[in-house]
């Protein structure tokens, strides 16, 4: 079993920056693919980024450049620093534990979700 605890979301000017955390209990963090993920008002919830426990990431065209995606397998935590903020970035932010792929990223565990508005 696998509980996570986002925090950091908040108001931001459109150019600024945010960073969220993901405090996760559970065994065996280091080796989970974790991830993020995102739901707009009226859309479907998507696909932001993913880090595998080798450190390597994965990232949705429209974050790439913008977003990184970290963890620290010591303190069970996960962050992601987004920077450039674009009103269309603004969205419940989720995290997620045990990412796959198939035809699209899916996850077994996730997060309450956490506010992220951008004004512009």
């Amino acid at each position: 079993q696998v509980q996570l605890v986002e925090s950091g979301g908040g108001l931001v000017q459109a150019g600024g920056s945010l960073t969220l955390s993901c405090a996760a209990s559970g065994r065996a963090f280091s080796r989970r693919v974790m991830g993020w993920f995102r739901q707009a008002p009226g859309k479907e919830r998507e696909f932001v980024a993913a880090i595998r426990w080798t450190g390597s990431t994965d990232y949705a065209d429209s974050v790439k450049g913008r977003f990184t995606i970290s963890r620290d397998n010591a303190k069970n935590t996960m962050y992601l620093q987004m920077n450039s903020l674009k009103p269309e970035d603004t969205a419940v932010y989720y995290c997620a534990a045990e990412l796959t792929y198939g035809s699209r990223w899916s996850a077994n565990y996730w997060g309450q979700g956490l506010q992220v508005t951008v004004s512009s």
